[in-house]
Protein backbone atom coordinates (compact mmCIF):
# COMPACT_ATOMS: atom_id res chain seq x y z
CA UNK A 1 0.00 0.00 0.00
CA UNK A 2 1.27 3.11 -1.28
CA UNK A 3 -0.10 4.62 2.28
CA UNK A 4 2.61 2.79 4.44
CA UNK A 5 5.04 3.45 2.46
CA UNK A 6 4.23 7.30 2.73
CA UNK A 7 4.15 7.16 6.47
CA UNK A 8 7.14 5.00 6.70
CA UNK A 9 9.13 7.24 4.80
CA UNK A 10 7.95 10.36 6.87
CA UNK A 11 8.92 7.82 9.95
CA UNK A 12 12.69 8.24 8.47
CA UNK A 13 12.78 11.41 7.03
CA UNK A 14 11.29 12.49 10.58
CA UNK A 15 14.00 11.04 12.80
CA UNK A 16 16.51 12.18 10.33
CA UNK A 17 15.27 15.59 10.22
CA UNK A 18 14.57 15.96 14.28
CA UNK A 19 18.12 14.82 15.09
CA UNK A 20 19.93 16.90 12.74
CA UNK A 21 17.82 20.61 14.26
CA UNK A 22 19.26 18.97 17.59
CA UNK A 23 22.87 18.59 16.82
CA UNK A 24 22.74 21.78 14.87
CA UNK A 25 21.94 23.45 18.20
CA UNK A 26 25.49 22.93 19.40
CA UNK A 27 27.27 24.95 16.47
CA UNK A 28 29.37 27.46 17.37
CA UNK A 29 29.14 26.09 21.11
CA UNK A 30 30.98 22.18 21.00
CA UNK A 31 33.30 21.99 23.55
CA UNK A 32 36.46 22.23 21.32
CA UNK A 33 36.81 23.16 17.54
CA UNK A 34 37.20 19.48 16.42
CA UNK A 35 34.10 18.13 17.72
CA UNK A 36 31.83 21.63 16.90
CA UNK A 37 33.08 20.70 13.14
CA UNK A 38 32.30 17.11 13.03
CA UNK A 39 28.86 17.53 15.16
CA UNK A 40 27.99 20.18 12.69
CA UNK A 41 29.11 17.67 9.56
CA UNK A 42 26.38 14.58 11.21
CA UNK A 43 24.20 17.27 11.28
CA UNK A 44 24.66 17.97 7.59
CA UNK A 45 24.60 14.15 7.16
CA UNK A 46 21.53 13.89 8.62
CA UNK A 47 19.71 16.74 6.98
CA UNK A 48 20.48 15.95 3.77
CA UNK A 49 18.76 12.08 4.20
CA UNK A 50 15.48 14.09 5.72
CA UNK A 51 15.42 15.55 2.32
CA UNK A 52 15.78 12.25 0.77
CA UNK A 53 13.60 10.78 2.52
CA UNK A 54 11.07 13.57 2.61
CA UNK A 55 10.58 13.98 -1.03
CA UNK A 56 10.01 9.98 -1.56
CA UNK A 57 7.44 10.68 0.75
CA UNK A 58 5.69 13.52 -1.04
CA UNK A 59 6.21 11.28 -4.74
CA UNK A 60 4.15 8.55 -2.47
CA UNK A 61 1.45 10.74 -0.85
CA UNK A 62 1.23 12.30 -4.45
CA UNK A 63 -0.43 15.65 -3.43
CA UNK A 64 2.56 17.75 -4.46
CA UNK A 65 4.02 18.10 -1.06
CA UNK A 66 7.79 18.89 -1.45
CA UNK A 67 10.53 18.23 2.09
CA UNK A 68 10.11 21.72 2.52
CA UNK A 69 6.18 21.48 3.28
CA UNK A 70 6.47 18.58 5.03
CA UNK A 71 9.30 20.11 7.28
CA UNK A 72 8.24 23.45 8.12
CA UNK A 73 4.49 23.45 7.18
CA UNK A 74 2.74 20.40 9.76
CA UNK A 75 2.06 21.29 13.31
CA UNK A 76 4.19 18.77 16.42
CA UNK A 77 1.15 15.57 16.01
CA UNK A 78 1.84 15.17 12.17
CA UNK A 79 5.37 14.45 13.06
CA UNK A 80 6.77 11.01 13.09
CA UNK A 81 9.95 10.89 14.58
CA UNK A 82 10.82 8.68 17.38
CA UNK A 83 10.75 10.42 20.88
CA UNK A 84 14.45 9.91 21.27
CA UNK A 85 15.58 11.75 18.30
CA UNK A 86 13.97 15.20 19.91
CA UNK A 87 14.90 15.08 23.31
CA UNK A 88 16.89 18.13 24.41
CA UNK A 89 20.65 17.90 24.21
CA UNK A 90 21.44 18.13 27.74
CA UNK A 91 25.39 18.16 28.60
CA UNK A 92 27.71 16.68 25.38
CA UNK A 93 27.69 13.92 27.20
CA UNK A 94 23.82 13.04 26.99
CA UNK A 95 24.02 14.63 23.22
CA UNK A 96 26.30 12.10 22.59
CA UNK A 97 25.12 9.01 23.99
CA UNK A 98 21.60 10.56 22.47
CA UNK A 99 23.83 9.78 19.11
CA UNK A 100 25.65 7.05 19.78
CA UNK A 101 21.58 5.09 20.71
CA UNK A 102 20.36 6.37 17.33
CA UNK A 103 23.66 5.51 15.48
CA UNK A 104 23.26 1.86 16.44
CA UNK A 105 20.11 1.49 15.47
CA UNK A 106 20.17 3.54 12.16
CA UNK A 107 22.89 1.37 10.76
CA UNK A 108 21.11 -1.92 11.27
CA UNK A 109 18.05 0.14 9.90
CA UNK A 110 19.65 1.04 6.79
CA UNK A 111 21.39 -1.85 6.37
CA UNK A 112 18.07 -3.75 6.60
CA UNK A 113 16.31 -1.26 3.81
CA UNK A 114 19.64 -1.23 1.36
CA UNK A 115 17.83 -4.73 0.58
CA UNK A 116 14.24 -3.42 0.35
CA UNK A 117 12.29 -4.59 -2.15
CA UNK A 118 10.75 -1.39 -3.08
CA UNK A 119 14.12 0.05 -5.34
CA UNK A 120 13.16 3.97 -4.07
CA UNK A 121 14.04 2.59 -0.34
CA UNK A 122 17.10 0.82 -1.03
CA UNK A 123 17.75 3.44 -3.22
CA UNK A 124 18.67 5.82 -0.61
CA UNK A 125 19.25 3.50 2.48
CA UNK A 126 22.39 2.55 0.34
CA UNK A 127 23.68 5.75 -0.01
CA UNK A 128 22.58 7.01 3.40
CA UNK A 129 24.58 3.71 4.92
CA UNK A 130 27.76 4.96 4.25
CA UNK A 131 27.30 8.47 6.51
CA UNK A 132 25.38 6.18 9.35
CA UNK A 133 28.77 3.57 9.38
CA UNK A 134 30.79 6.65 10.08
CA UNK A 135 28.49 8.53 12.35
CA UNK A 136 28.11 5.21 14.40
CA UNK A 137 32.25 4.91 14.50
CA UNK A 138 32.68 8.33 15.79
CA UNK A 139 29.79 8.09 18.36
CA UNK A 140 31.03 4.68 19.64
CA UNK A 141 34.29 5.77 20.13
CA UNK A 142 33.45 8.98 22.40
CA UNK A 143 31.22 7.12 24.23
CA UNK A 144 33.79 4.45 24.88
CA UNK A 145 36.52 7.25 25.63
CA UNK A 146 34.20 9.18 28.30
CA UNK A 147 32.70 6.44 29.81
CA UNK A 148 36.24 4.98 30.45
CA UNK A 149 37.38 8.93 31.32
CA UNK A 150 37.39 10.29 34.75
CA UNK A 151 35.03 10.06 37.45
CA UNK A 152 33.00 13.20 36.07
CA UNK A 153 32.60 12.02 32.79
CA UNK A 154 31.58 8.14 33.35
CA UNK A 155 29.08 9.59 35.65
CA UNK A 156 27.58 11.93 33.09
CA UNK A 157 27.80 9.04 30.06
CA UNK A 158 26.17 6.45 33.02
CA UNK A 159 23.84 9.44 34.04
CA UNK A 160 22.81 10.01 30.14
CA UNK A 161 22.77 6.27 29.59
CA UNK A 162 20.04 6.23 32.48
CA UNK A 163 17.54 8.97 31.60
CA UNK A 164 17.75 8.06 27.67
CA UNK A 165 17.37 4.87 28.07
CA UNK A 166 13.66 4.31 28.06
CA UNK A 167 13.51 6.48 25.07
CA UNK A 168 15.53 3.92 23.02
CA UNK A 169 13.40 1.04 23.47
CA UNK A 170 10.07 2.61 21.11
CA UNK A 171 12.75 2.24 17.51
CA UNK A 172 11.67 -1.49 18.57
CA UNK A 173 8.27 -1.84 19.17
CA UNK A 174 6.52 -2.55 16.10
CA UNK A 175 2.64 -1.82 14.68
CA UNK A 176 0.67 -3.03 12.11
CA UNK A 177 2.48 -0.74 9.87
CA UNK A 178 5.58 -2.29 9.92
CA UNK A 179 4.25 -5.63 9.82
CA UNK A 180 2.76 -5.06 6.37
CA UNK A 181 5.88 -3.52 5.43
CA UNK A 182 8.18 -6.55 6.97
CA UNK A 183 5.26 -8.98 4.38
CA UNK A 184 5.93 -7.32 1.60
CA UNK A 185 9.87 -7.40 1.81
CA UNK A 186 9.97 -3.39 1.92
CA UNK A 187 11.42 -2.53 5.14
CA UNK A 188 12.65 -4.76 8.78
CA UNK A 189 10.03 -5.40 11.53
CA UNK A 190 11.20 -3.14 13.78
CA UNK A 191 11.69 -6.28 16.46
CA UNK A 192 13.92 -7.74 14.09
CA UNK A 193 17.02 -5.61 14.55
CA UNK A 194 17.03 -5.32 18.18
CA UNK A 195 19.75 -8.55 18.74
CA UNK A 196 21.91 -6.88 16.39
CA UNK A 197 21.78 -3.00 18.08
CA UNK A 198 22.07 -5.22 21.71
CA UNK A 199 24.93 -7.04 20.38
CA UNK A 200 26.77 -3.75 19.14
CA UNK A 201 25.73 -1.47 22.22
CA UNK A 202 26.76 -4.23 25.00
CA UNK A 203 30.24 -4.70 23.32
CA UNK A 204 30.56 -0.46 23.86
CA UNK A 205 28.73 -0.32 27.10
CA UNK A 206 31.42 -2.53 28.42
CA UNK A 207 34.24 -0.83 27.18
CA UNK A 208 32.52 2.24 28.35
CA UNK A 209 32.64 0.58 31.86
CA UNK A 210 28.70 1.66 31.61
CA UNK A 211 25.70 -0.47 32.28
CA UNK A 212 23.01 0.28 30.88
CA UNK A 213 19.44 0.01 32.67
CA UNK A 214 17.52 -3.58 33.61
CA UNK A 215 14.51 -2.10 33.23
CA UNK A 216 12.44 -2.81 29.97
CA UNK A 217 10.03 -0.10 30.06
CA UNK A 218 9.53 2.14 26.28
CA UNK A 219 7.88 5.44 25.84
CA UNK A 220 6.00 5.45 23.35
CA UNK A 221 3.53 7.32 20.86
CA UNK A 222 6.41 9.83 18.02
CA UNK A 223 5.51 7.39 15.21
CA UNK A 224 1.94 8.11 16.01
CA UNK A 225 2.22 11.68 16.70
CA UNK A 226 2.38 11.67 19.77
CA UNK A 227 5.16 13.60 21.56
CA UNK A 228 6.43 15.39 24.56
CA UNK A 229 6.50 19.00 24.62
CA UNK A 230 10.47 19.22 23.63
CA UNK A 231 9.13 19.17 20.03
CA UNK A 232 6.66 21.92 20.28
CA UNK A 233 9.91 24.19 21.62
CA UNK A 234 11.69 22.33 18.83
CA UNK A 235 9.51 22.74 15.95
CA UNK A 236 8.58 26.60 17.18
CA UNK A 237 12.36 27.31 16.79
CA UNK A 238 13.04 25.60 13.78
CA UNK A 239 9.53 26.63 11.72
CA UNK A 240 9.47 30.40 12.67
CA UNK A 241 11.42 31.96 9.90
CA UNK A 242 9.68 30.15 6.91
CA UNK A 243 6.31 30.52 8.32
CA UNK A 244 6.52 34.21 9.22
CA UNK A 245 7.46 34.41 5.84
CA UNK A 246 6.07 31.88 3.57
CA UNK A 247 6.68 33.85 0.25
CA UNK A 248 9.92 34.39 0.86
CA UNK A 249 12.20 33.21 -2.00
CA UNK A 250 16.00 32.84 -1.28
Amino acid sequence: MSEDRFEYALRLGDNALILSHRLSQWCGHGPALEEDIALTNVALDLLGQAQLWLELAGALEGKGRSADDFAYRRDAGAFRNALLVERPNGDYGHTLMRQYLFDAWHIEALSALARSADARFAEIAAKAEKEAAYHVERSAELVIALGDGTDESRARMQAALDALWPYAGELFVGDALDARLAAEGVAPSAESLRPAWDAATNAVFAQATLTPPAAAFAHKGGRTGRHTEALGHLLAEMQFLPRAYPDARW
